[in-house]
């Protein structure tokens, strides 16, 4: 078994467990002194994943946004944002994403094998496009892959899919979940994990590490793993 980098999973959800609305509209669950600490954890990273879907709905940057954070990675010799790293299963990634035309930082798109072509066709020298396989093994290969790049932080920023995968797979070393004083209140919205077998269960809790109350937000710090970095 290969190594994999520190991972860390971020998220924030309703107060029943949403990750947003049942609309295309973006949902904001937290506020600005939330999205500023979080700004700060993805200086301290190597790189930022999120899944395709995310990509397609919210449109991320993932940049570094304070400039004294970006200042001081540039001062350690690391580019002033973190890589981007996206997971697709069809490779149908729009070239116009500010995934990929925001910031200089490196952008990774791994793919299933037979994606891999349609996505080297879309994006051409915007990213590099990995082979990663099949579903069974995806994210333990994707985790395997970026620490032989150098990343050995990882942040991942979703969505739901993605974080199912990664906690279900057990590559999940820390789990920063953020619960918004409110409830979405449908069905049809999108939650925080899937169904899946978990191996934090009643007989075998998560160590809760940490618990801040930011605004009128909550921060919950999980421990999910014996190298959990506190």
């Amino acid at each position: 078994m290969g190594d994999r980098p520190y991972t860390l999973l971020s998220c924030s959800m309703s107060l029943d467990g949403y990750l947003g609305g049942a609309t295309d509209e973006r949902l904001l669950l937290s506020n600005d002194a939330d999205f500023d600490r979080i700004d700060g954890v993805r200086a301290g990273c190597d790189a930022i994943l999120v899944g395709a879907a995310t990509v397609r709905k919210d449109n991320p940057r993932l940049l570094v946004r304070e400039e004294r954070r970006r200042h001081a990675r540039a001062a350690a010799g690391l580019p002033d944002s973190p890589a981007k790293v996206t997971i697709t299963a069809r490779g149908d990634l729009d070239p116009c994403y500010r995934f990929f035309t925001a910031g200089e930082s490196e952008k990774l798109v791994y793919c299933d094998s037979d994606a891999v072509p349609v996505a080297r066709e879309r994006l051409g020298p915007l990213a590099t496009v990995i082979d990663a396989g099949g579903t069974s093994r995806r994210m333990r290969r994707v985790g395997e892959d970026l620490h032989e790049r150098g990343v050995r932080r990882l942040m991942v920023e979703g969505g739901g899919t993605v974080h199912t995968q990664f906690l279900t797979a057990g590559l999940a070393d820390e789990l920063q979940l953020v619960v918004a004083p409110f409830f979405v209140g449908d069905s049809r919205a999108r939650r925080f994990v899937d169904d899946g077998r978990f191996p934090w269960r009643p007989d075998h809790r998560a160590r809760l590490v940490e618990t801040r109350a930011i605004g009128d937000v909550v921060l919950l710090r999980y421990a999910l793993s014996e190298r959990f970095e506190g």
